[in-house]
């Protein structure tokens, strides 16, 4: 079974929500997640990035096609003082944050015998502590207001192992266990914190960043032969963020077709 699946139309879950999605510009999960927002009928949309050009053009596109134009803002997640300055933008912009769509991540490829340290603490500053960072900022508005939401997104391997990944697997591991902690914190003043865990998502960064060969792999590892559409994690990450899913918060949700 190779054949794409069918987009689905929204269905008004954010409506009246403000949103915020960090690492929004590009191909990825996280533009997807942005566009789908909007789809959703959210009534704000503040998307961050570190890529300028791009994230203008993610702008455009969002606005194109649904009518709602994003603010833009740069941001650096291993940056606090850019994180501070992003969640300050929003607010300004949008009045409140209702949703953080907690999306930047780094990845690579390298064994851990031929790791530097370099390599090992990129990865774990932008996808852990990038996380944390936003997590924490979010908290600081949300939970005085007694409400909110917050959708991190993770990664299968923080519970499978793949040669050239333990980078990126502890990271995603720790945004799993960020996200459990956190959510305990949150719960006593109304503010849901939960995470997707995605096997595969085919989008083109992804190409660059992999061994020739190894997408192809991968695929076939999946009960559908294919990787999942961006789209696919965003709507799971779209249902985590609205009302449907107020009692749960502290979950993982894996997002993903492998057989056992």
């Amino acid at each position: 079974m190779t054949n794409k699946p069918t987009y689905i139309a929204g269905h008004k879950l954010l409506e009246g929500k403000t949103v915020l999605v960090t690492a929004a510009a590009g191909t990825g999960i996280g533009f997807a997640t942005a566009m789908r927002c909007a789809e959703e009928g959210c009534t704000a949309l503040v998307i961050g990035d570190i890529h300028e050009r791009r994230l203008e053009e993610a702008a455009d596109k969002i606005e194109a096609d649904t009518g709602l134009r994003p603010a833009t803002v740069m941001c650096n997640v291993t940056k606090e003082d850019e994180v501070q300055a992003m969640f300050a933008f929003a607010v300004k912009k949008m009045g409140h944050v209702d949703i953080l769509m907690n999306n930047a991540g780094l990845g690579g490829y390298a064994k851990i015998v031929d790791m530097t340290d370099d390599q090992w603490n990129a990865v774990l500053d932008v996808t852990l502590n990038g996380c944390f960072r936003c997590t924490r900022a979010a908290l600081k508005h949300m939970m005085p207001r007694g409400q909110g939401a917050i959708v991190n997104n993770a990664s299968v391997l923080g519970w499978r192992a793949q040669e050239g990944q333990s980078h990126y697997a502890a990271a995603k591991a720790g945004v799993m266990a960020l996200t459990r902690c956190t959510a305990i914190e949150a719960a006593e003043r109304a503010v849901r914190v939960n995470c997707v865990a995605p096997s595969l998502a085919m989008h083109p960064f992804l190409e660059k960043v992999t061994p020739p060969g190894l997408l192809e792999e991968l695929q076939k590892r999946e009960a559908f032969r294919r990787g999942a559409e961006p789209w696919e994690i965003s709507n799971v990450m779209v249902f985590l963020a609205s009302d449907y899913s107020s009692y749960m918060t502290g979950e993982v949700v894996s997002v993903s077709s492998q057989r056992a």
